[in-house]
């Protein structure tokens, strides 16, 4: 009879699988917050990163009589004087921006359709638009008009 009443310790299967759907859950509502977060420091740093581009057209333009490069070929070139080599690769591939691999400190596009897409246009000779395309959707951009 006291074998009967004899409860056993130990936790039942349906305990053993709630307990990992319950943390299971929480690890991915961890690992979304914690991704769109790194998403969102990445575009910081674009952002960041098309100011200092500006900011360097502004100071070529203030040696060559107020105008801007002409292309987006030689918008790279000519800004190399202004821009740091470093820090103008892209945040999520490490990449120069535009390129598929590394080419200096600046690659311009004619395209901002994927993250890190980098595009520079010039209307007549002193009004510039530099953009760049956000991983969490559109682009950022800046001018001068």
């Amino acid at each position: 009879m006291s074998n009967l009443l004899k409860k056993e310790k130990g936790f039942t299967l349906i305990e053993i699988v709630l307990v990992l759907a319950i943390a299971g859950l929480l690890m991915v509502i961890v690992f979304l917050a914690v991704s769109g977060a790194q998403k969102s420091r990445r575009d910081t740093q674009r952002k960041n990163d098309i100011g200092r581009i500006a900011a360097a057209l502004e100071n070529y333009a203030s040696n060559t009589n107020g105008t801007y490069p002409a292309s987006a070929a030689v918008a790279g070139a000519a800004l190399q004087t202004y821009l740091p080599a470093a820090n103008f690769l892209d945040p999520q591939t490490g990449d120069a921006y535009g390129s598929a691999t590394p080419a200096g400190p600046l690659t311009f596009t004619t395209g901002t359709g994927s993250p890190g897409g980098l595009s520079y246009t010039l209307s007549g000779a002193r009004t510039y638009t530099v953009c760049v395309g956000l991983e969490q959707g559109g682009q950022a951009c800046r001018t001068n008009q």
